[in-house]
């Protein structure tokens, strides 16, 4: 079937042209293609296509500049924008911009395709307002697959004020993407204001995010002004929202229903003028089904979730995340280091359990301690055996599992100081290690629930049922 629209291609790159051309005449399409912007241009301006596809960098012209022109003498046509410049100050420009898409290289092509048939069908958007052009600051550091789908959701909503729910491990840096949303979004200027949950005592937890009046509870003394209010016009950030009491939640819950609060002994009600980002290590599903987080509140912050890949699962990152963060240490009077081949081999043989705050805190270490210019393997090494956690008294040979399981919970009721938790603590503490065993399991045989119930011993239908129960993700059509 022949598709009477025509998309126009602009790439430097005489492969990727052909490779797009023929992919898109397949599926229909009429299709011209230029290695340069003057040409794009002068089609745009022509009349011509229902579709731009552009490189960013191209021997005439910045690709990215392109797009304001193209949004102001035609807002209605779409434009996608491709770019081997895999970093999220790309991804954002392109959505500053009033690019429809951004498609980081290399791509696939059934995704391409995708966003093609998405741009040709959505509704006619309101022209763009370009506002102020991003810096060269760089907020987000990797290009793995993983923080480019990242930097594209980041993108998006800095156009938004959606409610954003950010999880993953600690030091995955959830303050960081929280703030990008603010630096780079439409409150920027207002103030960006963050609450930790889990660092306030409950009885005060109220009142540190409402405020409260004079006289209001022992020792109120003056009227308090609480974060919603400190946030007024900009964003606030609930960081570990998985350990807000029941009775705050209940409160918060209302907030975001009807978009009002009144203090702590207070009757006037305020209205709430901020953006909601809410993060947490925990898994919150979980959390819902030991009655220990609303479902109703959960459903209210996950408008848009974003799940933050622990570094274990992004290796490839690491020698752009060492180097940006031995640049760092630099900037902040440490001596210039780089490191070896050798090095950064030993660093993705790692674990990174404090994912990359632990390999920042790494980096400004070897700068600090090391004289050599170039950090060796050997430096290095050292380094990450002397930060490992001390082996148990008297345990010979590698840490069993029983040994690690017992180190994690004596760390888990060290957090615990004010006792530990009096509902399910067995079935919490067997959902902990079920969870990770079904999931690699799963990963193993890639996703082929028959092969995986075989290795776990167990039969099919309690597989399934446990995959259900702990809302495990499951690759569709293996087994």
């Amino acid at each position: 079937m022949t598709d009477s629209r025509t998309i126009l291609i602009a790439d430097d790159d005489r492969a990727i042209r052909t490779v797009l051309s023929q992919a898109l005449g397949r599926s229909g399409y009429q299709v011209r293609a230029t290695s340069s912007a003057a040409t794009l241009w002068r089609w745009v301006e022509d009349g011509e296509g229902d579709l731009v596809i552009t490189d960013v960098v191209m021997p005439d012209e910045n690709g990215l500049d392109l797009v304001p022109r193209i949004k102001r003498v035609r807002p209605d046509l779409r434009v996608v924008v491709m770019s081997a410049q895999s970093t999220f100050m790309t991804a954002l420009k392109a959505a500053q911009r009033g690019a429809f898409e951004y498609l980081p290289k290399p791509f696939d092509l059934k995704e391409l395709l995708a966003v093609v048939e998405r741009a040709l069908a959505a509704p006619q958007a309101p022209a763009v307002t370009e506002g102020e052009d991003a810096g060269e600051r760089l907020p987000l550091v990797g290009r793995s697959a993983a923080m480019q789908e990242i930097y594209r959701t980041v993108a998006r909503l800095t156009t938004t004020d959606l409610t954003v729910m950010i999880t993953g491990e600690s030091g995955t840096g959830k303050e960081l993407v929280s703030r990008a949303l603010h630096d780079y979004g439409r409150r920027r200027g207002g103030p960006f204001i963050a609450i930790n949950m889990a660092a306030i005592p409950r009885e005060l937890i109220e009142s540190e995010l409402f405020g409260h009046e004079r006289g209001a509870f022992t020792g109120a003394l003056n009227r308090g002004v609480g974060r919603f209010e400190q946030a007024a016009g900009g964003t606030l950030f609930l960081d570990e929202i998985g350990d807000m009491p029941p009775e705050a939640q209940t409160r918060l819950l209302r907030v975001l229903q009807e978009g009002e609060f009144t203090t702590v002994g207070g009757r006037t009600p305020i209205k709430a003028n901020v953006r909601i980002v809410a993060a947490t290590h925990r898994d919150l599903r979980q959390s819902i089904r030991q009655g220990l987080f609303r479902e109703d509140l959960f459903y209210r912050l996950n408008v848009v979730p974003i799940r933050l890949p622990p570094l274990r699962e992004r290796l490839e990152d690491i020698p752009l995340l060492a180097r940006h963060f031995l640049d760092r240490a630099k900037a902040s009077g440490l001596p210039a280091k780089q490191l070896s081949p050798e090095a950064l081999d030993r660093l993705k043989q790692h674990a990174w359990p404090g994912n990359a705050r632990e390999l920042e805190n790494l980096m400004r270490r070897l700068a600090a301690l090391y004289a050599q210019e170039t950090i060796d393997a050997e430096a290095v090494n050292a380094e990450l055996s002397e930060a490992e956690p001390p082996a148990e008294a008297g345990a010979r040979g590698p840490e069993t599992l029983e040994q690690a399981v017992e180190r994690h919970l004596k760390a888990f009721v060290a957090a615990h100081k004010d006792g530990l938790p009096v509902r399910d603590l067995y079935d919490r503490v067997l959902a902990e290690v079920e969870r990770p065993l079904l999931r690699l399991v799963l990963g193993a045989t890639r996703g082929n629930q028959i092969k995986a119930a075989a290795m776990l011993g167990l039969n099919r239908n309690t597989l399934r049922k446990k995959i259900r129960e702990l809302d495990l993700p499951v690759v569709r059509g293996l087994g």
